[in-house]
């Protein structure tokens, strides 16, 4: 009788854990799309992802789409530590990353700077991180 509690509060424990994690992943309204890197692995983009979405914090405005393409990222990045910060401060390429992402803005025009319901597109997020081992960190945004 004991055995069979215990395994009901396992089973409990284990729906109840996957609800969580269903719905968090069924109600993130964030399209992502990651293409094949050689910089890169695919938990190093999804990393930069994620910390991305945690920092997002434009007032008035939802991120909708982000996402990761190769040749574009080597752009901005190139473009980043020829005449941006990264020329400063001696960052390695490979410890640089592009991001770009779409989201829609509301009525208000989020914080005033963007145009009352719209929608902003292509907006790069350059982030860097000081070693393999260390989180991404957003550096710049912008188009």
């Amino acid at each position: 009788m004991k055995n069979m509690k215990i395994i009901f509060s396992i089973c409990t424990l284990l729906v109840f854990v996957f609800s969580i994690y269903l719905y968090k992943h069924l109600t993130d309204p964030v399209q992502v799309r990651i293409e094949k890197s050689n910089k890169f692995t695919e938990g190093e983009i999804k990393s930069a992802i994620i910390n991305l979405k945690r920092k997002f914090n434009f007032k008035g405005c939802e991120l909708t789409d982000i996402w990761y393409t190769e040749k574009q990222s080597k752009i901005l990045t190139e473009a980043y530590l020829k005449n941006g910060g990264g020329s400063e401060n001696g960052i390695k390429e490979e410890n640089v990353i592009v991001l770009l992402s779409n989201f829609n803005v509301n009525s208000s025009g989020g914080d005033g700077s963007f145009e009352p319901n719209s929608t902003q597109s292509n907006w790069s997020w350059t982030m860097n991180r000081d070693s393999k081992k260390e989180k991404w960190r957003i550096v710049s945004s912008g188009y």
